[in-house]
């Protein structure tokens, strides 16, 4: 079917047209290895040769049995193979599926099991993992292999100039079914249509006044697949997925200053380790006009950094999930001189304002499903309560999982359907959205509710502290608040006087608040807090209370 076709939503249609329009401009490049003097050697592929690339990798996969509406399971590595077969898949009409790496075996494997695809497209490894764990893999009916290596092509499997098919689909047809990282909860499916990709390309392309020809370097594999769509090159950075918090910053700084790039993508944490790295070597990335962080709350000192780091550029933070994005967002320019100061005061933090498209209510707090709109009591302006949010961009179920599509999602007039984001939150009276943290790790005390995002950023604050959790003890309605504090000097945690002193400091802190911080005085030191493998940011705040109910904390001044 033709790709110009204007009833068509398919999102690889995108590709062609600008293989057709700008055949020349560079489409992708991966890194390979170094050049004699220290550059970094990439494979680049032009639009035109990339779309061969699609249509190569189109010829195996229909030569193997794939066909139209397969699930398939992408486990390749990032680059070139991760690119041409995903976009060889929406094509085909095909929906790929794709698990982070990192998750674990266990949530892995039970992802797989779920999701039941027909169709595997696998590095050997990946295959070889098939026929070990036949029972999670029974549905595996057609493999196709892929190499191990992100620089690998197919292109000789196709005519060159070869144009990839494009099958005609509907706006609500399924595209793909990608997963949450699991940072509250087990992961889930999240099935994609065709015109949510769309919807996504449009918002982002708008919010952000990106244009063709940009460079992207995308620190989360999937974010390069937007980039044919926005007509943007990738520059795939040189970063181990599983392990992100791992990368060497001196790479994706060369990298950026190397080939120019304009535009990316990475969470606090990665983008905190680069700034870090430019300051104490006096360097900075004029190229780039703007850097998206998203996953966890970006902290003070990256915001501040970011206008050193970025003369040219802007640093923003779009809000939103795997279930929907992008939401709000919001600059660094507008956190530095407007919000931070009520975030180090315990107000939250500012997310910004509501994309256009979007619609954002705040409702009552509630954790049973709630059917429609009908069931909910929206509040005021100022009000904390729970994130709910409508448009164009909000998937409307989980794959293959009934009950937490009903607990996620609201019914709507018109057949929309509101997301339940999980996170609480108000609107101010100028209409922007603060985050206060994830609704399943608020703290119910007795005397009412404590939200992460309210007390963190006050004790962050201090020198000796790294990062910090707030976290509940004992049964809801009930709970005693506490903090678990990673030291910025982990020698701390070996010495009982330390951590005596440091939890006298941070409660004299908490004593300067008129919030109801006031009333957190039990303190514990973990060495390195446990984290989402996505993003290495977001706090596994429910696995720290598990572990401090048999670790020691310290109570400081318990009688003020």
């Amino acid at each position: 079917m033709s790709s110009s076709s204007a009833a068509n939503a398919n999102i690889a249609r995108h590709l062609p047209l600008v293989a057709a329009r700008q055949p020349g401009t560079p489409a992708l490049k991966v890194p390979r290895s170094r050049t004699a003097d220290g550059r970094i050697d990439y494979l680049a592929l032009s639009y035109a040769e990339l779309a061969g690339e699609v249509a190569a990798w189109q010829a195996t996969m229909t030569a193997r049995g794939v066909r139209r509406g397969d699930r398939t399971l992408v486990m390749v590595r990032p680059g070139l193979p991760l690119i041409a077969a995903v976009f060889a898949l929406f094509g085909l009409g095909a929906v790929p599926v794709v698990i982070d790496p990192g998750m674990g075996r266990k949530s892995f494997l039970a992802c797989v099991a779920r999701s039941r695809p027909r169709a595997l497209v696998g590095i050997p490894l990946a295959r070889l993992v098939s026929r070990v764990f036949r029972r999670e893999f029974a549905s595996v009916e057609v493999r196709v292999p892929a190499s191990g290596k992100p620089t690998a092509r197919l292109t000789r499997a196709a005519p060159a100039g070869a144009s990839p098919a494009i099958v005609e689909s509907a706006a609500n047809e399924l595209a793909a079914v990608l997963f949450t990282s699991g940072s509250t909860g087990a992961p889930k499916g999240v099935c994609y249509t065709h015109g949510m990709f769309d919807a996504q390309v449009r918002l982002i392309r708008e919010a952000y006044g990106i244009q063709p020809g940009e460079i992207d370097l995308p620190m989360l594999p999937i974010f390069a697949l937007f980039n044919p769509a926005l007509g943007m090159t990738t520059v795939v950075p040189e970063i181990d997925p599983s392990r992100p918090a791992a990368v060497d910053p001196a790479k994706i700084v060369q990298a950026i200053r190397q080939e120019n790039v304009t535009n990316s993508f990475g969470s606090p944490t990665l983008w905190h380790k680069i700034a870090m790295h430019c300051a104490q070597h006096d360097v900075a990335l004029p190229s780039v006009r703007r850097v998206l962080s998203a996953g966890a709350p970006v902290p003070p000192e990256l915001w501040t950094s970011s206008r050193r780091l970025l003369p040219g550029g802007e640093l923003h933070s779009p809000y939103g999930a795997t279930e929907a994005l992008p939401v709000s967002t919001i600059s660094a320019r507008e956190v530095l001189e407007d919000t931070a100061a009520a975030t180090l005061g315990g107000r939250g933090t500012c997310v910004g304002r509501v994309i256009a498209g979007n619609a954002v209510k705040i409702i009552a707090l509630a954790d049973a499903p709630l059917a429609g709109l009908e069931g909910t009591r929206e509040l005021p302006a100022g009000e904390i309560g729970e994130i709910i949010v409508s448009g164009p961009t909000v998937t409307r179920e989980y794959d293959q999982l009934p009950d937490a599509t009903a607990a996620a999602k609201i019914a709507g007039k018109d057949g929309a359907v509101w997301h339940r984001m999980g996170d609480c939150g108000y609107l101010d009276a100028s209409g922007r959205l603060w985050f206060c943290g994830r609704k399943a790790e608020r703290v119910e005390t007795s005397d009412g509710s404590l939200f992460t995002e309210q007390v963190e950023p006050i004790f962050n604050a201090l020198e000796a502290v790294r990062r910090c959790a707030l976290i509940g003890l004992g049964d809801r309605g009930r709970q005693r608040p506490a903090v678990v504090v990673e030291p910025a000097d982990p020698t701390v945690i070996n010495s009982s006087e330390r951590c005596r002193r440091l939890a006298r400091e941070l409660r004299q802190l908490a004593l300067q608040q008129t919030s109801p911080i006031r009333r957190i005085n039990l303190f514990y030191f973990h060495p390195a807090f446990p984290v989402d493998v996505r993003h290495n940011a977001k706090i596994h705040r429910l696995t720290l209370a598990r572990w401090a109910m048999t670790a020691t904390g310290y109570e400081s001044d318990p009688k003020r």
